[in-house]
């Protein structure tokens, strides 16, 4: 039942309840106890990029302490690439960093600040 619902070959639920009789709530239930106990279980069938952020960060987790050979069979394992782990592991490290400002947009603001100066001069 797990293998059906979890990656690579994960299957909906609503497929699964048809083909073995098992109530859609069940498995819901069977699912969200999964999770719970920290497994990866993606809410749908979407490709990796779409899973919500909880799954993905629930693989970096699970991944942090892997090595290169480690990480690439974990990967294979859940269908994944390494590459996808690392690009979540760099966005949950960026989660709370202060924005960076481009050069366009540093002007811009700047721009924006002298134009209200002036606005509030000629009130």
């Amino acid at each position: 039942m797990r293998r059906r619902m979890h990656p690579p070959h994960r299957q909906s639920v609503a497929r699964i309840s048809e083909e073995l009789g098992i109530h859609v709530m069940t498995l819901y239930k069977w699912r969200k106890a999964w999770r719970l106990q920290g497994e990866v279980v993606p809410a749908s069938e979407k490709e990796p990029e779409g899973w919500n952020a909880a799954d993905k960060f629930t693989v970096v987790l699970e991944s942090a302490g892997l090595n290169a050979t480690e990480l690439s069979a974990y990967c294979r394992e859940r269908g994944l690439f390494p590459e996808q782990v690392s690009r979540w592991r760099q966005a949950a490290q960026d989660a709370n960093a202060k924005p960076v400002l481009t050069m366009a947009e540093q002007k811009e603001l700047e721009k924006l600040l002298t134009q209200d100066q002036r606005v509030i001069k000629a009130l």
